[in-house]
């Protein structure tokens, strides 16, 4: 029951943050999107391809094969090259979170207690799956940040607006309250 309840939860979350990172680069510019602060920052589209590049590698063939893909360059990812077109980058994106949310509805409650590698180290599968969702959930807080620095004002808020905590608590309560 709670296995279940694990991947579910597990699944919404990721897809909760694909959700956000998206909204969040659809409020900027594709100067904006290939910007750096300095020289040692990554742009939001630095960023997209290594999340990408990570599902990716990670994701695909998740119970049998290596995280670590051998067709994988990590190092690639932080560098870019002609072929790093915004259509390209988010075309890649796309396959990675395709290859976690395929992968995580194939899983059962079952697969839990098997062990995994990722860069020849033994992760049980909720280790991996951790390890994952808090690697991803960390990049799409850069994306959100970016996103928000750069539309400024004109910014629409991907959560709770400031100032109406207390409406959205109570609007929450009765929701739950006609169950």
């Amino acid at each position: 029951m709670y296995e279940n309840d694990f991947l579910q939860n597990t699944i919404q979350q990721f897809r909760a943050l694909k959700k956000m990172a998206d909204a969040a680069m659809a409020q900027v510019s594709n100067e904006e999107f290939f910007a750096q602060l300095d020289k040692e920052s990554n742009s939001i589209a630095t960023i997209l391809k290594h999340v990408a590049g990570n599902l990716r590698s990670h994701w695909t063939n998740f119970l049998t094969s290596d995280g670590e893909k051998p067709d994988r360059n990590r190092d690639t990812e932080f560098l870019q090259g002609a072929k790093d077109t915004r259509k390209n980058l988010l075309s890649g994106w796309e396959e990675g979170w395709r290859c976690v949310l395929e992968s995580l509805e194939r899983l059962t409650p079952a697969d839990l207690e098997r062990t995994v590698l990722i860069r020849s180290e033994p992760h049980t599968v909720i280790r991996a799956i951790q390890r994952s969702l808090s690697h991803t959930a960390q990049h799409v807080g850069q994306i959100v940040l970016l996103a928000k620095h750069y539309a400024g004002s004109e910014w629409r808020t991907l959560s709770i607006p400031r100032g109406k905590s207390q409406e959205f608590h109570e609007q929450m309560q009765k929701k739950h309250e006609k169950r």
